[in-house]
């Protein structure tokens, strides 16, 4: 479905109940909401799972491409206010989780409970920054193909690379599909994000952390970081997967997903 909040258009879909718990998916970068499809079609339909293409990705708007991880958080308050949702759970992973913790830390009152996957709320490093840089100069010279080739190596376990190479596959498809414009803008914010991890004491809303124990982009010491400051929260190191667990290792993603769920309810 498409709606327009903030001067764009915004692609979004939707299973489940409308009374039902919202449970909201933010998608990584440089992908779409299609990656949270194991997800979204195991949750029981008694809950509200919402999938949503963050602004530049999908079939969002790519706009003028400046964006800012303020912008995506906007973005998000938005659809929930359209979607006249007073608090959600928020479960996203990597840039997903960038988005989330922004989110509580400038909306608490609006969360209900938080989903991190593979994810950290550290800022970029000096060594983070000058990679996304090279990473727009890359796609401006030759193109996301090329981009897209040797960053699903980054994200996916060689295990999955060789058992399912569909998976991948397709994954480089949506980052195919993504407009260069709105990929470099999307790098350039996420260079430019604020660090949360200051904000993660405060939190008081029920938190499950997951994260591929082969995840070499956000490791699971970056997870048991949060997981130590987040009080009560849960944490799940995901086998055989890296830093695409919901899709290398759905069975298992799934199963503490929903039971966290669950008990959300």
């Amino acid at each position: 479905m498409k709606i327009k909040i903030n001067n764009l258009t915004m692609n979004y879909v939707e299973r489940g109940l409308p009374q039902g718990l919202p449970v909201v998916f933010i998608h990584g970068f440089p992908f779409n909401h299609t990656m949270w499809e194991p997800q979204m079609k195991a949750l029981p339909n008694s809950l509200r799972a919402i999938g949503y293409d963050v602004r530049g990705h999908g079939e969002s708007d790519v706009g003028d491409g400046h964006y800012t991880i303020e912008f995506f958080v906007d973005d998000l308050i938005a659809l929930l206010d359209h979607l006249v949702i007073e608090k959600a759970v928020l479960c996203g992973l990597s840039m997903g989780g960038y988005i989330a913790l922004r989110a509580i830390e400038r909306h608490p009152e609006r969360v209900r409970a938080l989903v991190l996957c593979d994810t950290k709320s550290e800022a970029d490093t000096n060594e983070g920054k000058i990679k996304r840089s090279a990473t727009v100069r890359a796609i401006r010279s030759s193109g996301v193909a090329p981009f897209a080739a040797e960053f699903v190596k980054a994200v996916f376990a060689e295990r999955t690379i060789a058992a399912n190479p569909s998976i991948v596959e397709n994954i480089k498809t949506v980052i195919n599909g993504n407009s260069p414009l709105g990929i470099c803008g999307t790098a350039i914010a996420l260079a430019a994000r604020t660090d949360t991890s200051e904000s993660l004491s405060r939190i008081n809303v029920p938190t499950l952390i997951m994260v591929g124990e082969l995840d070499t982009l956000t490791p699971p010491a970056a997870s048991r970081a949060m997981h130590d400051r987040i009080a009560g929260s849960e944490l799940h190191i995901i086998p055989h997967a890296a830093h695409m667990s919901n899709l290398e290792n759905p069975t298992e993603f799934n199963k503490h997903l929903i039971a966290f769920l669950k008990r959300i309810r």
